[in-house]
């Protein structure tokens, strides 16, 4: 009798684990809907310059991770201050995938403003911005020792000849033979 007992028991535990799990997963609908939620970021710089197939890719990233911290749906939804901490899952995930693969530096510096900027002539195949980007990128990760300094580094850029102007003059030169001269004017009264 104790082995029925003991087995209902644990089949019982079993069932009630199995059945809270598959409520804390969020559904099709839920998914979606956070999804949408996440287009409302796609005005943020590095975010904006990605095509619909890699902002699908990122949205989900980032409504993976608030899936694994927040299984209950509706629990999140409703939480006060849900919003900001959907904006942090956003920068949080934009940090982890320049921390993964530094390529992503033409998020940040897209090759359309480095031509405005004079950085890089007009017309480059597609393996010529991959090269530029590398070797931009291999430079940016050599000098700041970690995302935190180099994002600290961008916010507190003002002059126009910055670290981050250096490096894209350095690659453009190195790859292209392209100089880039920098006439600064200083006005004195």
């Amino acid at each position: 009798m104790k082995k029925i007992l003991l087995s209902i028991a644990i089949i019982a535990a079993t069932v009630s684990l199995v059945g809270c799990s598959s409520k804390n997963k969020w559904t099709r609908e839920e998914r979606r809907q956070m999804r949408e939620e996440l287009k409302n970021y796609r005005d943020m710089v590095y975010v904006q310059n990605l095509n619909d197939s890699e902002f699908e890719v990122f949205s989900d990233d980032v409504a993976d991770a608030i899936e694994v911290d927040y299984p209950v749906y509706t629990t999140f939804i409703e939480m006060p201050g849900s919003g900001d901490t959907v904006e942090v899952y956003v920068v949080s995930t934009i940090v982890n995938q320049l921390d993964a693969d530094a390529h992503n530096m033409r998020n940040i510096y897209p090759y359309p403003y480095l031509v405005a900027q004079g950085v890089l002539p007009a017309n480059l195949s597609r393996d010529a911005q991959r090269a530029f980007y590398k070797c931009f990128a291999e430079k940016v990760d050599n000098y700041y020792p970690s995302t935190q300094s180099f994002f600290n580094a961008i916010v507190a850029d003002t002059t126009s000849y910055s670290q981050m102007a250096r490096f894209q003059q350095q690659c453009a030169a190195d790859l292209f033979d392209w100089t880039v001269v920098i006439d600064e004017t200083i006005v004195t009264e």
